[in-house]
């Protein structure tokens, strides 16, 4: 058997930035993945460009039980930290809307940039390796044939399985005792009955999403299935089954639609929502608020309906297009087990988690991506510290 100082399960963001800090630190790391290659979120994220942070990172931007906990490891690690470490290996960045921050180029730039600081730090990386079995006791733990006093839970989430995701983080959590939030696909399309659905698949217009008490305000895309596009995909990380999601696509459509029957009285509702919506999507919603008259013979009473459908078209979703549609994995580790500094298990020593394993969730644009930074910065630190006792 070999010895290092920690075992990292899981050669992702969170794993390799924890391994990094950690090797770099004086630790003698391992890092250990069942996939060929590492990084394989981090390479399909972005189009392949990466998301790799948001300008406007802050915990007011993620989901937990324990809405404090991700402060420490945001505030000591922020997204300027990491830009920096992007700048200093020389990997242009672009910045699109609402500070989500790019890769000019690959995301394969990005896991380069991890690897190189992992091989500064001496650390091993062991691919195609299960975990297996893991075994703990004399304050070591066991796994794969090695051991080390510190091991760290980074293998992420369920989400996206045809990567090779699996829940095996939760498997451990239990294994030692601790409390597992139960998890639930975010950032996910959400699907919706015959009924509700709308026959515009592809149609994508500007609107604010609303659910579980949320609003954000982006772009609505309708699919085949039900509702997508970013104001979706946020909400339904706070959406829960059996409530509602709401959109709202005309934030003034009562004054809209009177000024329509003002200037073109002959008209009819489908004319006046196209003024303002794309062609298919004026035609759905004209047919579903009924009304058949001309604008200029319909009353006040009825555009007041019409307005109010359209200021909140309310669907009820039948659920989602679960982990296999979904960008990350909301739930899991629960974050009143571990140490919001180091990341480490109050309860069993060594023991750490990070990432998309722990009970935080990041909005979409980044957030994730900065979560993974800084709590694997945070147990780094916290495992080199470990080391040099």
């Amino acid at each position: 058997m070999t010895t290092h100082d920690a075992i990292v399960l899981g050669a992702g963001g969170a794993g390799l930035m924890a391994a990094a800090i950690a090797g770099q630190g004086g630790a003698r790391v391992l890092v250990i993945d069942h996939a060929p290659k590492p990084g394989k979120k981090i390479l399909i994220s972005g189009g392949g460009r990466c998301n790799f942070t948001n300008t406007g990172c802050e915990p007011a931007n993620f989901l937990s039980e324990n809405p404090h906990f991700a402060k420490s490891a945001l505030n000591r690690y922020t997204q300027w930290d990491f830009l920096a470490l992007i700048e200093a290996h020389g990997i242009a960045w672009h910045e699109k809307t609402l500070g989500q921050l790019f890769c000019d180029g690959s995301a394969r730039a990005v896991v380069a940039m991890l690897l190189e600081e992992c091989a500064k730090g001496g650390v091993e990386i062991r691919l195609e390796t299960a975990i297996g079995e893991i075994g703990h006791g004399d304050g070591l733990f066991r796994v794969a044939g090695a051991v080390a006093p510190a091991l760290v839970i980074a293998t992420g989430g369920p989400s996206i399985p045809k990567m090779g995701a699996t829940g095996v983080a939760y498997d451990i959590a239990r294994r030692f005792g601790l409390a597992v939030v139960p998890p639930r696909p975010a950032l996910v399309p959400l699907t919706l009955s015959e009924t509700e659905r709308l026959e515009l698949s592809g149609v994508a217009v500007p609107a604010v999403a609303e659910a579980g008490g949320a609003r954000f305000a982006e772009a609505a895309l309708f699919t085949h299935r039900g509702l997508s596009g970013p104001a979706v995909l946020q909400v339904s990380s706070y959406w829960r089954p059996g409530e509602a999601v709401v959109l709202e696509l005309l934030a003034d459509a009562g004054r809209l639609l009177r000024e329509a029957r003002a200037r073109m009285p002959r008209a009819g509702l489908k004319a006046a929502l196209a003024e303002h919506l794309p062609n298919r999507l004026a035609e759905a919603l004209a047919a579903r608020i009924g009304i058949a008259r001309e604008l200029g013979n319909t009353p006040d009473a009825e555009l007041d309906r019409a307005a109010g459908m359209l200021g909140a078209l309310t669907f009820h979703p039948t659920g989602t297009e679960g982990y296999a549609k979904a960008e990350v994995t909301a739930g899991g580790i629960a974050t009143d087990a571990l140490s919001s500094k180091t990341m480490e298990a109050r309860a069993v020593s060594g023991l750490y988690a990070i990432g998309e394993a722990v009970d935080v969730t990041g909005w979409l644009g980044g957030y994730n991506f900065q979560w993974a930074w800084s709590s694997g910065w945070a147990a780094g630190v916290a495992l080199a510290e470990r080391a040099a006792r």
